[in-house]
C-alpha cells in the first residue's frame, strides 16, 4: 500500500493535467481493493447541470463510478420517482459513514422553502434542511460547481431567495469543485483521491490543487499571442482574446488540457472568450462576458 500511495500521481505530479490522472486513480483503487463509500448528492437550488455533466463522464463512466467505486445511497436528482423510500434511505444514510456532495447554492430564506427536495409523511423538506442535516454527519462535503462552492448564479444579485454557498451555510470545511458545471473528472477525481488516500491537497479556496493549480492562461495555445502583445479584435480571429473579455488568466483550471465533451473542446478552442466560471466571483464579478 506505501509503494501504491508514494507511486501515485495524485501525490506527486498534482499538477498533472491530463485524463490520465483519473486512469491512474481508478487503477490505484482496484490494485488497493479499497471498499465503496457510501455517498448523498443533493441538488438544492441550482440547474441540474452539475449531476448532468457527472452523467456525461467517460473517464471513467458513471456506470463505473457506481459500480466500483461509490454506493450513490441518495439522490434527489435522480430518485424522485422513489418518493418516500428515496428519503428513508437518506436517513438510513446518515448513520454510515458517507461522503455528502452537494451541487447548487442553499436558500435560506423563509427557512429554505423555495427549494424543496423531497416529502415525507406529508411534511416538505428543503434543501436548506437536508443539507443541515448531512452536513453535520459527513466525513467529507465535496461542493460540486461554482453555486455551491461560492453561490454562483444562484446566489448572483439580487439573490431573492437569500441563496449561500454550502460552506457559508454550514461554517465547515468542504472541498470545492467548482465549475459551471464542473467537469465529471474533477468531481470522481476528487472522490477517487478521497478513497485511496484522503483529502486532496486544497489552495487557499478550498479547491483540489491537482485540477485548480494553475490559470487557464498559464496552458492556452494562445498564450504565445499574449506574451507578443497581438490580440484578437473580434471572435473568431486566431490571436489572443484577452482584450475581448477572456477571464483566462484569473481562472484556475485545467480545461486547455483537458478539454469538454468527451473530451474534444474547449470555450477557446471554439473561439469563444473563457468566461470565468469556476471563479468564486463569477457572475457578477466576471461581467461583461465580452467587451
Amino acid at each position: 500500500m506505501e509503494k501504491i500511495i508514494n507511486d501515485c500521481p495524485i501525490i506527486y505530479s498534482k499538477n498533472n493535467t491530463n485524463t490520465s490522472l483519473i486512469e491512474s486513480a481508478v487503477a490505484y483503487i482496484k490494485l488497493a481493493q479499497k471498499e465503496r463509500i457510501n455517498v448523498i448528492w443533493l441538488e438544492t437550488s441550482g440547474c441540474s447541470g452539475n449531476i448532468i455533466s457527472l452523467l456525461n463522464a467517460e473517464a471513467p463512466d458513471v456506470y463505473y463510478l457506481l459500480k466500483e467505486m461509490i454506493n450513490l445511497k441518495f439522490s434527489n436528482s435522480l430518485m424522485v420517482v422513489e418518493g418516500e423510500k428515496a428519503y428513508e434511505k437518506f436517513l438510513e444514510t446518515l448513520d454510515t459513514k458517507f461522503i455528502l456532495i452537494v451541487e447548487g447554492a442553499v436558500s435560506t430564506k423563509d427557512n429554505g422553502l423555495y427549494n424543496i427536495i423531497a416529502k415525507y409523511k406529508g411534511r416538505p423538506i428543503t434543501g436548506m434542511e437536508a443539507v443541515q442535516m448531512a452536513g453535520e454527519k459527513a466525513e467529507y462535503i465535496i461542493c460540486a460547481g461554482t453555486c455551491s462552492s461560492f453561490g454562483g448564479i444562484s446566489a448572483a444579485s439580487p439573490n431573492p431567495a437569500k441563496n449561500k454557498s454550502v460552506d457559508e451555510f454550514l461554517n465547515k470545511e468542504v472541498i470545492k469543485v467548482p465549475g459551471c458545471p464542473s467537469h465529471p473528472d474533477w468531481v470522481i477525481g476528487t472522490i477517487a483521491h478521497i478513497i485511496l488516500i484522503g483529502k486532496p491537497e486544497l489552495d487557499s479556496k478550498s479547491r483540489p490543487i491537482i485540477f485548480y493549480g494553475i490559470t487557464i492562461h498559464d496552458n492556452c495555445p494562445r498564450r504565445s499571442y499574449f506574451d507578443k502583445g497581438i490580440f484578437a479584435k473580434q471572435l473568431g480571429d486566431k490571436e489572443c482574446m484577452f482584450k475581448l473579455g477572456c477571464r483566462g488568466p484569473v481562472t484556475k483550471t485545467d480545461c486547455p488540457t483537458r478539454k469538454w465533451n468527451s473530451y474534444v473542446n474547449w470555450p477557446i478552442g471554439n473561439n469563444a472568450t473563457c468566461i470565468g466560471c469556476a471563479q468564486e466571483r463569477f457572475p457578477d464579478g466576471m461581467e461583461p462576458f465580452i467587451r
